[in-house]
């Protein structure tokens, strides 16, 4: 047999790819527990565990259900807790975000006396969940977000945040210049060890539904106006820029995996770390999709934090990080070692 001839050498990638020893010597990106942060959510005057219909798995934690939850997955080496409030009353400025004895500042003293310094406590700077509008900032009389009034209210809640234990803020309104504000209020207080993770890149995307049910939120209408559009990718760039040079310790991108393009773009630009948040409905899609036997559940999402991981984030908040963090902790079964 005489074999064809070609014009130079044959590059062989697949030689690579025979064995899963020489997958695992050449493998670009990994998944450790330390790069995944859990989003947990904590109701006040809950006597039970309220699950999200929109997200199996995921609850409304009581106070004692929150420790136990955040301790077992601190135990399995996720890198961080990033802590929302679900207060049984709202008022037009979100006074429980400020409130010592809101809910989500006990949850971070709480958090913080049972923890220490074992992780990252994290915590949403928002109005949203204590609004009764359900905007994440103040409106005016026309009943528009009010940036700047918004800003004096987001320097109200670091301070009491800080005080309440956590080690870093994620302000997520979208509001310009609220990562000046916050730092010089955090830094004003002498709270220069409180660090800042910027949502530098956050779309109005049709992703947060199943969020909503998770927080109670009351919004009516949509965050248009001051979150980004998702047609727009350069945009997220001058925001980055805007939040490094306003003090963001960290940055973000969200939701993950339909703006994977923009996470790539942001982390080649950032002198910052950078992480990505896979959204509630990210979560919602997985889940319904398994439990139709449509897709395997286990490395669909092993496959999609991954997917964060090789776009360059250093940090993923996923629902299901503890989860995760638990099964590289024991290590994992070989249908699934390609992911760690």
């Amino acid at each position: 047999m005489t074999l064809p001839t070609f014009p130079g050498p044959i590059d062989r990638p697949r030689r690579l790819r025979t064995t899963a020893a020489m997958r695992a010597l050449v493998r670009e990106h990994t998944l450790r527990p330390a790069d995944l942060v859990l989003p947990m959510f904590v109701r006040e005057g809950a006597s039970e565990n309220r699950p999200v219909s929109s997200m199996p798995g995921v609850v409304q934690h009581t106070m004692d259900s929150l420790v136990r939850a955040a301790t077992e997955a601190v135990e399995r080496g996720v890198g961080g807790l990033m802590l929302f409030g679900v207060p049984e009353t709202k008022d037009a400025i979100g006074s429980g975000a400020t409130d010592p004895k809101g809910i989500l500042n006990l949850a971070l003293a709480r958090l913080r006396a049972e923890l220490g310094d074992s992780t990252v406590l994290m915590a949403d700077l928002c109005l949203d969940e204590f609004t009764d509008h359900g905007h994440c900032g103040m409106l005016d009389d026309a009943g528009q977000v009010d940036n700047d009034a918004t800003l004096v209210r987001y320097r109200d809640m670091a301070l009491a945040q800080a005080e309440a234990g956590a080690h870093l803020l994620g302000p997520s309104g979208m509001m310009d210049g609220q990562i000046a504000a916050i730092r010089d209020a955090l830094d004003g207080a002498g709270r220069t060890d409180v660090a800042l993770y910027a949502y530098t890149a956050k779309y109005a995307s049709a992703f947060y539904g199943p969020f909503r049910e998770a927080v109670d939120s009351s919004l009516t209408g949509d965050r248009r106006s001051y979150q980004q559009d998702p047609a727009n990718g350069r945009e997220a760039l001058r925001e980055l820029e805007l939040d490094i040079a306003e003090g963001a310790d960290l940055v973000m991108v969200k939701p993950g995996l339909p703006y994977l393009d923009v996470l790539k773009d942001v982390a080649a630009a950032s002198p910052v770390p950078v992480g990505a948040y896979q959204v509630s409905g990210e979560y919602a899609m997985i889940e319904a999709a398994s439990a139709n036997g449509w897709i395997d559940r286990d490395r669909t999402v092993l496959e999609s934090l991954l997917a964060f991981r090789r776009a360059g984030a250093s940090t993923v908040l996923t629902y299901y990080a503890s989860e995760v963090a638990g099964w590289l902790q024991g290590g994992l079964p070989e249908h699934l070692r390609e992911f760690a």
